[in-house]
């Protein structure tokens, strides 16, 4: 491993980070590619603070509206969710975007709750320039800790349940791109194929690329 130990690594990634985005670990870094160890004791209370305070700062300055601790270097089961959902009123209905307050999900995992699966484009902070369109379960049931050692025991539906799939699926080595359907694959560099398919769903993208995916028709 490139550092010591992963008390260390950490001390060295928040030294002098206070109020200050960490570096987003982009794909190619074996880091995002391995599963994640359980949070387990190998951090000091204090610094697993420090380290979910910071995460908290680089999720929203990228912005996103989820981060796992892999995405930064650290390759613990730890990840922070939030969204504001400030969308308009067609996209919130279309996606069953809802806001979500501030969470910290240790060591979670979820499983499906019905069979329905929905297909929306998704993106990845830390596959910049591009997005896709991805199926995924339109709920899920999520078990997890808090940032506080609760037991967290809760149903996610609509694109809730997709940050929570995306954000536990980056903890077990997985990118969204392994899941997408790589026919809709587009750049977001392009501001004319970013306003071709910023539409409430993949529908038009679908027919015009030559791709189908639950939920798109």
């Amino acid at each position: 491993m490139p550092f010591t130990s992963l008390t260390d690594h950490v001390e060295s990634l928040l030294a002098g980070a206070a109020e200050q985005p960490l570096p987003i670990v982009a794909a190619g870094d074996p880091v995002l590619r391995r599963p994640a160890e359980s949070v387990d004791g190998q951090l000091p209370d204090e610094l697993l603070a420090r380290l979910i305070a910071a995460m908290r700062v680089t999720m929203h300055a990228a912005p996103g509206v989820g981060l796992a601790a892999p995405q930064i270097g650290v390759p613990l089961r730890l990840a922070v969710i939030e969204d504001a959902a400030a969308v308009s009123e067609e996209l919130r209905v279309a996606r069953g975007r809802t806001p979500q307050p501030f969470r910290v999900l240790v060591n979670p995992a979820f499983e499906p709750v019905g069979e329905r699966q929905v297909g929306l484009y998704e993106g990845c902070l830390s596959v910049p320039g591009y997005q896709a369109a991805v199926a995924r379960h339109e709920r899920v049931r999520l078990r997890a800790l808090d940032g506080q050692g609760r037991a967290v025991d809760e149903e996610f539906t609509g694109w809730p349940a997709r940050i929570v799939q995306h954000e536990t699926d980056h903890l077990n080595g997985t990118l969204y791109l392994d899941r997408a359907e790589m026919r809709s694959l587009s750049s977001t560099q392009s501001s004319v194929t970013v306003r071709r398919w910023a539409q409430p769903t993949p529908q038009l993208a679908s027919q015009e690329l030559g791709f189908t995916l639950p939920g798109s028709d």
